[in-house]
């Protein structure tokens, strides 16, 4: 067997399957797009997921890849054994809905077999137990012997992941032969040691699980195959593992060359040297596709793979910087496959070498007082570290938890991994409470005040939407960044824009800045201190880095509407100090695509005439076509044209002037319309207050105001719908039945009247003395409050002098009302505390003045009791 590198079983490996007809498809980010389950790219099928889901219609039916991948589930076992690592490369060809388990197998063994001539008689197939269909093909087609065919369980040949398409695997394994084995008279396939290699997995996607154990036959059956580049190097090249591989162990070699050396002679410095060949190898890979260190997400693993090689550096006595020559190694290495590597190494290693920098500048202190706390804890014969002190070692000197909990480990003690936590809330919490002032300014202190004073942005927008300028800082939502890529939210800072950012009341343009690899979509536009623009928005695609030429589009629609609200604005002040009165001054404003607001100095509301006056006077000017001239002049020239300053507002030596047909003047930097008949209309639709002497007016022009008077003729429309009229009669229409409901108001009180009288029968056979005081306490069936009230007045007009207490059950409901005449008040009676004392009964409560009070209540059964209890009490008032 003839042996090959890396770099030829890869370029193999893909023109072999272009031979089969493949669209050979370069390798995917690591950084996952539109895919919010995985953190990075692990796989060689997991890019290719719309794919298989139907998401995305592929650019072929058959496609070939050799995919960057990076797991780091089990980042504590790498460099403990040979067989960890974090990075690797899967080779893989796909079928969706085009060839099946036929065509995939018989690829695989020729490519195996003829290709990279590997012994048939070393490779022992495996498939799924009831894969009957891969065994005859394997078995007939292939001509492998039955005893030479394993088959497996679901556990070993079959994939699945919850609900959805699954389907068996087929496994291909190589012998090695015994100087990999474990010496078992019965090792083979399925054996845990190193001579029986899985080196290819075929899966044929053909069921849909419904997530409860059922399985239906797909319609579109798919291959998924995968193989891993660096294990079927080591077959080739016979060696003991993928850190013996041609280009891995001419990295691993530079390491042992830095240390000094010698790998396979101690196993502590072996585990070191495998952690930082792996790690560097994760590490320049992952800065090519964008992704630059931080405390969380992609950052963070990128972050603590970084640390981990720092470290383990130092463990072998390795001193100064030494990972961009490494870095560099690894490009050497691997560019043939992955150019980009050798695009962005000046990227790679400023990223490396600025990481590796600030980490050494902590470690050595970190290491010496983690090293204290450790011998404080033998001391005390204590195995768990303070979850405070951890979180020290992290807050001052960037030790993640987890470089904290390996450097633990090897001396068999642990961490307080729940008090890690705590502390870090604990700081949170301090932080938010003391942001306020939590700088000199007494302003949040953000990312921004890490960026060089120096740095600087010129608008260019009054002329283009569409500008080219180069990306010279970018930063991730908390720090200064290098690079952002597919996912990451940030802020670009360019030296020229054509995006307006937010002030004089104008809120910020919105679009996108394209770079040759990458698109980030601007949300917001701000403006920071010292002449600073930031772009602030999120990656949509690819990276953005700086240093790149980037194409910064503007929302030209939005920007459109904005100034045409904005110039409307400026028209809408001159016809307000015109119909108000000079002492009208600007006291803010608000303008966006969708509409206007504005703040202004006034004493009281505007009458409807007064609006229809203002209205009549900015359309007018809008009708005139004034054409909109705009110029910067010396302020004291500026000020001699009469034009309209912003009151308290500063302004430098040289201004803006907003000129509009001479009839309106004003200081303004903001965007605006070329003639004020782009305008088209204003209609204000809300006139308030907002503070003392300031009143607001919101108004719509445009797009905005079709919009407005779209949803009302919609409105308009459905109430005449309701109504079974018309919009020309609906006028008409509500007169009509207003008229309607007042005589049946009428006519129902009249009913109620009627009502009540009847229900009250001849009251006055209850009328009761209680020490001189006439008291009438009644109970009348389904009257509402007003009918009691009138009964009460009638009532004691009958008695001539007393207290009246009525009470009526009406929907469960209870209504209690009494009245007192102003000889009963005299002797003592008080209706408001009489119902006090009653309402309790009927489950409620209520109050009044002497002479009139009312109560509700829940409890209809209290009733009787009430009225009993209304004697009793008057009884008292009058003692």
């Amino acid at each position: 067997m003839q042996s090959y590198g890396v770099n030829e079983l890869r370029k193999m490996f893909l023109e072999f399957f272009e031979s089969k007809e493949h669209l050979a498809m370069k390798s995917f980010s690591l950084v996952p797009h539109n895919d919010k389950s995985l953190l990075l790219i692990n796989s060689g099928m997991a890019p290719l997921k719309p794919y298989f889901t139907g998401q995305e219609i592929p650019p072929r039916t058959r496609v070939t890849t050799c995919q960057k991948c990076i797991r780091t589930g089990d980042i504590e076992n790498v460099g403990k054994t040979a067989r960890h690592g974090t990075f690797f490369e899967m080779l893989g060809n796909f079928s969706f809905g085009d060839y099946f388990k036929r065509e995939a197998i018989a690829w695989s063994w020729e490519f195996l077999t003829e290709v990279v001539g590997l012994d048939a008689d070393r490779l022992y197939p495996s498939v799924y137990e009831e894969d009957d269909e891969a065994f005859e093909i394997w078995n007939k087609e292939m001509g492998i012997p039955a005893e030479r065919i394993f088959r497996f369980g679901k556990a070993d040949n079959f994939w699945e992941h919850g609900s959805g398409p699954c389907g068996p695997c087929s496994e291909v394994y190589y012998d090695r032969g015994e100087k990999y084995g474990c010496g078992s008279p019965d090792c083979t396939v399925g054996c845990e040691c190193d001579r029986y290699m899985e080196i290819w997995n075929n899966v044929f996607t053909q069921f849909d699980n419904d997530g409860n154990g059922h399985y239906s036959e797909l319609e579109q059956k798919n291959i998924d195959t995968g193989m891993g580049l660096e294990r079927l190097a080591s077959v080739v090249q016979d060696v003991d593992s993928i850190f013996d591989v041609d280009t891995i162990k001419a990295l691993r070699d530079h390491v042992c060359r830095l240390a000094g050396k010698t790998y396979g002679t101690e196993y502590d410095h072996d585990v070191s040297i495998r952690v930082i060949t792996d790690h560097i190898r994760s590490v320049t890979f992952m800065i090519s596709d964008g992704i630059t260190p931080s405390n969380a997400g992609r950052g963070y693993v990128l972050r603590r793979l970084l640390r981990r090689a720092c470290r383990h550096g130092r463990l072998l006595g390795i001193e100064g910087h030494f990972l961009t020559g490494l870095a560099e190694t690894v490009i050497a290495g691997s560019k043939d496959g992955y150019p980009e590597l050798e695009e962005k190494k000046d990227f790679i290693l400023k990223i490396i070498a600025k990481e590796e920098e600030q980490f050494n500048k902590t470690i050595d202190q970190g290491l010496g007082i983690l090293s204290d706390l450790i011998a404080d804890m033998e001391k005390n014969g204590t195995t768990t570290l303070a979850g405070a002190d951890a979180f020290k070692l992290y807050d001052t000197y960037g030790f993640p938890l987890d470089l904290t909990k390996e450097i633990l480990e090897e001396k068999q003690l642990s961490v307080d991994e729940d008090g890690f936590k705590e502390a870090m809330e604990i700081q949170r919490k301090t932080a938010r409470e003391a942001r306020e002032v939590t700088n000199y300014m007494g302003a949040d202190v953000t990312v921004y005040e890490s960026i060089d004073p120096s740095v600087t942005s010129t608008f260019v927008g009054y002329d283009n939407l569409t500008y080219e300028s180069e990306i010279i800082v970018l930063t991730s939502e908390n720090e200064l960044a290098d690079a952002l890529s597919d996912g990451d939210k940030g802020t670009v800072f360019v030296s020229e824009t054509p995006f307006y950012a937010t002030s004089g009341g104008q809120e910020a343009d919105t679009g996108v800045i394209r770079t040759a690899n990458g698109e980030f979509r601007v949300d917001d536009t701000i403006k920071l201190l010292g002449g600073k623009i930031g772009h602030v928005g999120q990656v949509v695609k690819g990276m953005v880095k700086v240093g790149d030429k980037a194409t910064l589009e503007v929302n030209g629609e939005k920007r459109a509407l904005s100034a045409r609200n904005h110039s409307a604005t400026h028209l809408l002040q001159k016809a307000l100090r015109t119909v108000l009165g000079t002492h009208v001054e600007q006291a803010g404003s608000s303008v966006n695509e969708d509409r206007l607001r504005f703040d202004f100095t006034h004493f009281s509301a505007l009458t409807d005439d007064e609006i229809r006056q203002v209205e009549k006077l900015v359309n007018e000017s809008i009708a005139r076509a004034y054409c909109v001239d705009i110029k910067n002049m010396p302020i004291e020239e500026a000020k001699k044209t009469g034009a309209q300053a912003l009151f308290g507002e500063k302004y430098g030596d040289v201004v803006r002037v907003v000129n509009m047909g001479d009839y309106s003047i004003e200081f303004c930097g903001g965007t605006h319309v070329k003639n004020t008949s782009e305008i088209m209309a204003l209609k204000i639709i809300s006139e308030t207050g907002v503070a003392a002497g300031v009143r607001r007016i919101e108004a719509l022009t445009s797009a905005g105001l079709l919009k407005y008077y779209d949803a009302l003729e919609a409105k308009l429309h459905d109430a005449a719908k309701q109504l079974k009229a018309t919009p020309d009669n609906l006028g008409e229409k509500i007169a009509h039945m207003m008229a309607e409901n007042k005589a049946l108001h009428s006519e129902v009180d009249s009913l109620k009247s009627r009502m009540a009288q009847e229900a009250a029968g001849d009251l006055m056979d209850q009328v009761q003395d209680i020490a001189g005081v006439k008291l009438l306490a009644a109970e009348l069936q389904n009257v509402d409050m007003n009918g009691l009230r009138d009964l009460g007045d009638q009532m004691k007009e009958k008695l001539g002098e007393g207290v009246v207490v009525l009470a009526s059950a009406n929907d469960g409901k209870v209504n209690l009302m009494v009245t007192a005449t102003d000889g009963a008040m005299k002797q003592g009676a008080h209706a408001g505390n009489l119902i006090k004392a009653i309402a309790g009964c009927i489950g409620g409560g209520g109050g009044g003045r002497p002479n009139m009070a009312q109560a509700g209540g829940k409890n209809p059964a209290g009733i009787a009791e009430a009225l009993a209890k209304a004697a009793e009490v008057l009884q008292g008032q009058i003692a």
